[in-house]
């Protein structure tokens, strides 16, 4: 596996503007403001050498990579949700 691999955080806030399609709901879902979610899409733009939305007035949409990489880090953020619902809590692990 690559250690070097884009932050967590950014692939969290990209995969949640993905899915609400827009930078402003993703923010409130986030707790951020809409700059910082666009200041984090952007970096991981940078770091992956591509752009992931078309930026249209007050309007988002992904484009072609986008999608393709929003689909796949869907199935893994789906992935570590019940990686961590099914880990194992103190009491349980005392149980066995």
């Amino acid at each position: 596996m690559d250690p070097k691999l884009p932050p967590l955080n950014a692939l969290r806030t990209f995969v949640m503007a993905a899915q609400t399609g827009s930078f402003v709901s993703a923010a409130n879902e986030l707790s951020v403001t809409p700059a910082a979610v666009s200041r984090s899409i952007k970096s991981l733009e940078d770091y992956l050498g591509c752009s992931l939305f078309r930026r249209m007035h007050r309007q988002i949409s992904l484009t072609r990579e986008g999608r393709i990489y929003a689909d796949s880090l869907a199935d893994v953020f789906d992935k570590i949700s019940l990686a961590t619902h099914n880990a194992p809590t103190p009491a349980s692990s005392l149980a066995g």
